[in-house]
């Protein structure tokens, strides 16, 4: 829950691309499009969230797995929460 933790922000402001880079290319805007792709682009190269999001990636199989439910409980509240907050 930690990684995640660390990873929220940046996970935000992929969010807010995502949705900017949509708006954009409905709006046929193909500068703002592009602009907005390349710095989802330098998000993804950065060398530390992308070691980050790797090990949440191999993490979530086994916690998904865990025969606690109180695991998934906690992790979904923390899901639910970490995106209401990036609004």
């Amino acid at each position: 829950m930690t990684i995640s933790q660390e990873l929220e922000p940046v996970q935000c402001e992929k969010r807010r691309l995502r949705r900017e880079i949509a708006f954009a290319e409905a709006e046929r805007r193909d500068a703002d499009a592009s602009a907005a792709r390349a710095r989802f682009a330098r998000l993804d190269k950065d060398p530390k969230t992308s070691r980050l999001e790797k090990r949440l990636a191999e993490l979530e199989p086994r916690i998904k797995r865990s025969s606690d439910p109180e695991d998934l409980q906690a992790i979904s509240l923390q899901q639910r929460q970490a995106f209401y907050r990036c609004e």
